[in-house]
């Protein structure tokens, strides 16, 4: 199996209940494999003109680069930012049963 197939994306949120929420979902809908929530994430950033500076929750996402781009628009659609981070890491390594596990339970309905 390719492993650059395997993607980390990552996306903040505002809080633990609405990381979990929306990765619940991604999860539900075979989306993503697995989404970690890493609370404590302190966010320093330009935003319309302005420092911001912000405790915010990260949330790690595991899934194929052919489900990325469904993912994108669904964590997009669920997101309560105006402009929700989402960038996607290729995974250039890592254990082939976990990479072929991610690419079992995010397969597509039709595939």
């Amino acid at each position: 199996m390719n492993k650059k197939q395997i993607l980390v994306v990552l996306s903040t949120c505002p809080d633990t209940e609405t990381a979990a929420r929306i990765g619940r979902t991604l999860v539900e809908d075979s989306l993503a494999a697995c989404v970690n929530v890493v609370p404590g994430i302190r966010s320093i950033y330009l935003w319309k003109g302005a420092i911001q500076d912000d405790a915010e929750v990260l949330m790690v996402l595991k899934t194929t680069a052919g489900r990325f781009s469904e993912l994108k628009d669904r964590l997009v659609a669920l997101h309560p930012y105006e402009l929700p981070e989402v960038v996607a890491l290729n995974a250039a390594a890592g254990h082939d049963g976990y990479f072929d596990w991610v690419t079992e339970v995010t397969r597509a309905p039709d595939a």
